[in-house]
This record gives C-alpha cells, sequence and structure tokens, in this order.
C-alpha cells in the first residue's frame, strides 16, 4: 500500500492546481478496518489563483489514477456539510439490507454492477469487500467417532495451532512470560500443511486432520457491515458533470424496482436522502412559507391586499435565481434551495419600504393611491438600493466560489445574488403598479358595497 501511495503522490505533486495533500492507511470510517485500504486528502491552491474549479480538476486528475494495475482509485470533492450516513469514499450512498447475508451479498455485487453502467453516474463502489481468503473445516462426524475422535478434540488442537493458545507462565525474578502454543508461522502459510496436524485419539492412535475433515477454500468479506439489526451493503457513488441528484435518484430507484427482489430493502442515505425527502415536502413547504409570510403582514398591515402586493415580487426572484443557475450551468442542490428560501425573506422588503410608506400616506395625509405610492418610491428608493447592495455583496463571495469550501456553497450565493439582481429591476415597477390596481380594485368593491347599502336601505324605508 506504501508503493501505492506514492505513485499517487506523484500524480498529485505534479498537478499544479494542488497545494498539499496528506496519505493514511486504514479504515478512517469507511465501515471497512482493512489495511488495505488508504485515504488521501488534497488541499488546492486559493481559488484566484487557478482557473480551474475543484470538480474540474477532480475530473482531470481521475484518469491518472486509473492506469496504475493492482490498485482502485477513487476521487471526491467533499461536501461541506455531509448531512449524515455512513462514511463512505463517494458523496452519495444507496444502502441495501436483507435478513438473508449470502441473498444479500450476492444481489449488491450484481446491483453494483448495474448502477457502474449508468451513466449518469462515476465511482461506483461499495463497503463489501469479499476478498478474505477463508478455509471452511467441516468435520465428518460419523469418521471422527468411528476413530474416537469428537468435535471438541478436533477444536481444541486446531486453537492450539492457530489460536494461539495460552499454554503456561515461566516466571522470572523480576518477570513473569507467557508461554503461548501456536504452529510455527511458516506451517500457517498454506492450507496443504494442515496434512501435518494429527489428533490423538482416546486409544493412542494418530490420525491426521485429512482423515475426518473436508477443506473448501473460498473468500469471505472483510467486515460484516449492519444499519440497525440487520446486515447492511452501502454502494457509493458520485454524479458526472452536468447531472443533477435528482436525475440520480430517479434512475436508482428504477433499477431498484425492476432487478432487486422483496426480500431486500434499500434506501438512500446521507445527502441523498435528505434530498429525496425535500423533493417530497418541497410543494407544502413552500405553500405554509408564503402562507405565514401572507399572515403576518395581513395582521401588521391589517389588509387581505396589501400583502398580495408586497408577494408579488417573489416570482420574479425566484425566477431571477434559476435563471442564473441555468446560465453558469449549476444544479439546483440544496444550497441552491436554500437559498431560495432566503429570497423569500429578503425580496420582500423592498415592497414593504414602499408599501408602509404609501399605506401612511393614505391614513395620515389622506392622498390617493397613486400619489401615495409614487412619493413612497422616491422616499424609499435610497434605502431600498442600500439594503438591496448590501445583501447582493454579502452574498457575491460565495457566488464567486470564495473562501474554504466556497465552491460547494456556490449554488446558495448564485441564488441569492441572481435573484436580488433581477427582483430589483423588477419590483421597482412591479410594486407600484400591482399597489395601484389593487387600490382601484378596492375602491370599485366599496363603491360596489355602499351602493348596495344605499338600495337595501331605501328599499327598506319603502
Amino acid at each position: 500500500m506504501f508503493e501505492y501511495q506514492k505513485m499517487i503522490a506523484d500524480v498529485l505533486m505534479k498537478n499544479p492546481n494542488v497545494d498539499t495533500f496528506m496519505f493514511s492507511v486504514g479504515s478512517m470510517n469507511w465501515g471497512s478496518s482493512g489495511s488495505n485500504q488508504s485515504r488521501g486528502f488534497a488541499e488546492l491552491i486559493p481559488r484566484r489563483q487557478r482557473e480551474l474549479s475543484a470538480t474540474e480538476i477532480s475530473q482531470k486528475i481521475r484518469p491518472d489514477l486509473m492506469r496504475f494495475p493492482g490498485v482502485r482509485g477513487l476521487v471526491n470533492v467533499p461536501q461541506a456539510i455531509r448531512l449524515g450516513g455512513p462514511g463512505s469514499r463517494s458523496a452519495y450512498d444507496y444502502t441495501m439490507q436483507g435478513t438473508d447475508t449470502e441473498e444479500l451479498y450476492r444481489e449488491a455485487q450484481k446491483f453494483e454492477r448495474l448502477l457502474a453502467q449508468l451513466p449518469e453516474l462515476q465511482d461506483v463502489n461499495s463497503n463489501l469487500q469479499i476478498k478474505m481468503p477463508r478455509v471452511r473445516i467441516e468435520v465428518d462426524r460419523d469418521k471422527a467417532a468411528a476413530m474416537q475422535l469428537n468435535v471438541a478434540q478436533i477444536q481444541r488442537t486446531l486453537y492450539d495451532a492457530f489460536g494461539p493458545q495460552w499454554a503456561s507462565t515461566m516466571y522470572a525474578s523480576n518477570d513473569q512470560y507467557k508461554v503461548l502454543l501456536e504452529m510455527l508461522p511458516q506451517y500457517q502459510t498454506f492450507t496443504d500443511l494442515m496434512s501435518k496436524i494429527y489428533f490423538k485419539s482416546t486409544d493412542d492412535h494418530l490420525i491426521p486432520l485429512d482423515a475426518v475433515v473436508r477443506t473448501k477454500t473460498d473468500a469471505s468479506p472483510q467486515t460484516v457491515n449492519h444499519s440497525g439489526q440487520l446486515p447492511a451493503v452501502t454502494i457509493s457513488f458520485n454524479l458526472r458533470p452536468g447531472v443533477s441528484l435528482g436525475e440520480a435518484v430517479e434512475e436508482i430507484e428504477d433499477l431498484a424496482k425492476t432487478n432487486l427482489p422483496g426480500t431486500i430493502s434499500t434506501g438512500f442515505q446521507g445527502t441523498a436522502k435528505v434530498f429525496q425527502e425535500s423533493l417530497k415536502n418541497l410543494t407544502i413547504l413552500l405553500i405554509i412559507a408564503v402562507a405565514v409570510v401572507y399572515i403576518t403582514l395581513g395582521v401588521l398591515y391589517e389588509s387581505y391586499v396589501h400583502p398580495i402586493t408586497i408577494l408579488s415580487g417573489l416570482p420574479s426572484a425566484g425566477f431571477g435565481a434559476l435563471l442564473t443557475l441555468v446560465v453558469f450551468k449549476v444544479e439546483l442542490s440544496i444550497y441552491a434551495f436554500v437559498g431560495l428560501m432566503m429570497l423569500l425573506g429578503i425580496v420582500k422588503k423592498n415592497a414593504i419600504m414602499q408599501i408602509d410608506f404609501a399605506v401612511a400616506a393614505e391614513r395620515l395625509e389622506m392622498k390617493s393611491p397613486a400619489d401615495a405610492i409614487y412619493e413612497g418610491c422616491l422616499v424609499r428608493f435610497r434605502p431600498i438600493m442600500m439594503t438591496t447592495i448590501a445583501a447582493m455583496l454579502g452574498a457575491l463571495p460565495m457566488a464567486l466560489g470564495w473562501g474554504a469550501g466556497g465552491e460547494s456553497r456556490r449554488p446558495l450565493g448564485l441564488s441569492v445574488v441572481g435573484g436580488l439582481f433581477f427582483s430589483q429591476l423588477v419590483t421597482l415597477y412591479l410594486t407600484p403598479v400591482v399597489y395601484t390596481y389593487f387600490a382601484a380594485a378596492v375602491e370599485r368593491w366599496r363603491r360596489r358595497g355602499a351602493k348596495a347599502l344605499r338600495v337595501a336601505q331605501e328599499v327598506q324605508g319603502a
């Protein structure tokens, strides 16, 4: 493993975008404690000094790591926030569980090969490593009984050979030493040397091991992983450039429905699981958020109409954020969705500042709606521009991918900056128009109600 590390280290040292790196051998919370695994961490030079993003650099390094025989190199760009899930070599995890371990391992290996064929995925791997050499010994009880042997004797002798067995203790003047009984290491290397083990039967005859047991050589898993109370296999994967997580989730679910038996339960873990759950509740979450904002603004202004005027700028903010993501070819990830939710609270402040002044001018100075909102736009233009520019400049470093982990938070910054910029251009003109039309509609409604009341009073008086 050290030799493999040196070869991979040479690849990283020749890459001008890599600043420092380190390696370690062992599990590193990968679900396996074997020393046949190694993990390295590479730190890139600052974003301003390189032209490529971390994802683009990983795509260029990946082919260089695939050319070494005997080792499989995987490249993963760590997420700024890992939302649970088992530790793995890739960004997203898919877990399979079953009560029958043999069936689970068999189906997991087949399903891993199917996932590797999907064009949307790359770096498909699993924590199932059936590579541990194993010798299975089956005792022929009838032969053993005929030769005056029992299973306990055979087990005890095998443990004495490979255990090792604590035979006695040697006491010295200042210390004591345990005496361990075992076969010499050269006799533990190959399975055919087990024929040199003999048993002593009750009638003092020496019986070779081959006479009473059958041996079978195969491979076993290095570790038996569990999720909850059941054996589990976790398949990890990365996405190819330009592929969204939603597309990959749909493809994997369709593949599982058509190829896995009903005795095996499946599910995403970590970030993929959170994304899948968020898609189910996305519509409800948006409706609840808008409803809460509407109720709060309705109580504040004591009106059913003004909250709608304030919320009229939200579609333009969402359109601007999505358009920015499309222009910069960034997928709608969880971070981008968080940015959309932030826009609900940021964008409506423009309309609030305009309408708050207009409502006060109507009620206190008895101005018409058109005059009130016109004066509100003139008076509040400066604070509107100041607050919007301050919010955009605050999110601009994230949009540019600056800082540690900035590339992971870039979708959030792009959605906020793009949504604010587009909504700023639209709401300065949209809000006064909507306010004026709603005010005219309310006035017509009041006149119609007053006219209907007069008619009812005249009819009642007659």
